[in-house]
């Protein structure tokens, strides 16, 4: 069966056929790195992930770039609580992300851009834009002219008319409302994080002094947020690619604004697909770092483990509403549980002696195709996992009625199944069958807790220099402590 995705450019279910028969070029808008990862982003780099692993399963040769946005105004909001400048609270957040995809078993993508490093290249697209007719100068800024792209507004089935104005920008600078920043002029004034600044935040001003501005033609400044991806995008793989993924609200203005400055500077299609994973939710509210709605990945991790997580990021497709309570994480932990156990008796039983190579059930055996086939069908039906997890779990049933029913196993019909659990379930969907990755999490854990309470000892004691050696040692190994006025704490 061909694959065939959703594209939001057309609205339609289209089959899918990349550029290269033989590779996928793909782009995730990453995050913003003003804040902990929470949940709603997991679902996005869960879904992502599986696409990448389903296409390379199905024998493409996939490039996935990720970028992470690291020059931002919501980041000088937390300058002095995260950071003592707006890099340094950037590099705080691009830890923790990296630290939480980590957590999550995803598959690393081919590289993760940040703004800071494209500057020049940003430069170069906006010079592009302005030299072509597409973009103006105005007081230092660089505005992209929408009235000049006649598609703008195709992807979010809009048309310049019915668009208000983007931004914060002074009308009298801009030609249309609608026109968007390309370049901004200055630096960060305190106007510009008011709304973002948190308590334990430095004040504004002196946050403001922190901000990231470089030279460009049109004087001292900081690229405009759309332009960021697009010349990310087209420098690590290339003026047109495949597909490119993101939030669903993202579609107006980021990704519009990506294709109008994209084509207009090259005059190609920007992307062949669009694909938008629906935003998670949570009392009927989208989960959001703005509405303090979230749940954070390392907490989420913490309290259930990466299997049980995955199971519940891919139990609705990335098209589907999806919500977070506390039924849902238990139907996913009761998911897991059955799949974890299917698989687990399909090893015990495959491994023992009452296994034979003459026992044949062609139930069991028929059932691993169906399932395979299931699998397969729901994957290439753009990217259902809800329907791919429902096949593990025909194929979890039809291992425990043969482990049941019978004395003697099929050893053959077992190691099928194994197969299926492993390929599917674990190189597909990520999951950990075979693993032990919570077991080991836990040993870790055990094993930094006796190390901080002979280091609490130590300073019991007045070894100071002794308590300062155990905590750089253990940083050593990717272990980040923090003392507080509760005692130590500690990240892996």
């Amino acid at each position: 069966m061909t694959l065939r995705v959703t594209n939001t450019l057309t609205g339609e279910k289209e089959r899918f056929e990349p550029s290269d028969p033989d590779s996928v070029l793909l782009y995730y808008c990453g995050l913003t790195t003003s804040d902990p990862p929470h949940l709603g982003h997991a679902r996005g780099w869960v879904h992502v992930d599986v696409m990448c692993r389903w296409l390379e399963q199905v024998g493409y040769d996939v490039r996935h770039v990720e970028n992470f946005t690291d020059v931002n105004e919501k980041i000088v909001a937390r300058v002095g609580e995260d950071g003592d400048s707006e890099a340094d609270v950037a590099r705080h957040y691009v830890r923790q992300v990296i630290e939480d995809m980590r957590s999550l078993n995803l598959d690393r993508a081919e590289v993760y851009p940040r703004v800071s490093e494209h500057v020049p290249e940003i430069v170069d697209l906006v010079e592009r834009l302005v030299e072509g007719g597409h973009a103006y100068e105005a007081n230092g800024s660089v505005y992209f002219d929408v009235t000049s792209f006649e598609a703008y507004g195709e992807l979010s089935n809009q048309t310049v008319e019915d668009i208000e104005a983007q931004g914060t920008d002074a009308e009298s600078e801009k030609r249309h409302p609608a026109d968007f920043a390309l370049w901004k002029a200055g630096g960060v004034g305190p106007e510009d994080i008011a709304e973002h600044r948190h308590p334990e935040a430095d004040p504004a001003e002196e946050a403001c002094e922190t901000a990231q501005t470089w030279d460009s033609p049109w004087g001292e400044g900081r690229p405009g947020w759309h332009i960021e991806c697009s010349a990310m995008s087209m420098t690590h793989l290339d003026e047109t690619i495949d597909v490119h993924v993101g939030g669903q609200d993202l579609v107006f203005p980021h990704h519009e604004n990506e294709i109008a400055q994209s084509e207009a500077a090259t005059g190609q299609q920007f992307a062949n697909y669009w694909l938008h994973v629906r935003l998670l939710e949570t009392d009927d509210e989208k989960m959001s770092s703005s509405l303090g709605n979230y749940f954070t990945v390392s907490e989420a991790v913490a309290e259930f483990g990466p299997d049980v997580l995955r199971t519940f990021l891919l139990s609705t497709a990335y098209t589907s509403r999806a919500t977070y309570s506390d039924e849902t994480i238990t139907e996913a932990q009761e998911r897991w549980d059955r799949l974890e156990r299917g698989y687990e008796r399909a090893v015990e039983a495959c491994d023992s002696v009452d296994a034979y190579a003459t026992v044949t059930d062609e139930t069991l055996r028929s059932a691993v195709e169906t399932a395979t086939d299931a699998f397969a069908a729901a994957m290439n039906d753009d990217f259902n996992t809800r329907e791919a997890t429902t096949a593990l779990l025909d194929l979890t049933a039809a291992v425990n009625t043969h482990v049941d029913d019978h004395e003697a196993y099929d050893y053959r019909g077992l190691r099928q199944a194994i197969a299926a659990f492993e390929t599917f379930g674990g190189e597909v969907l990520g999951l950990g069958f075979g693993t032990e990755q919570d077991s080991d999490v836990t040993v870790a854990g055990d094993l930094v807790e006796l190390v901080l309470n002979v280091r609490e000892q130590e300073r019991a004691a007045g070894n100071y220099e002794r308590a300062d050696e155990l905590r750089d040692e253990l940083e050593a190994i990717g272990v980040e402590v923090q003392d507080t006025d509760d005692g130590p704490t500690y990240r892996l």
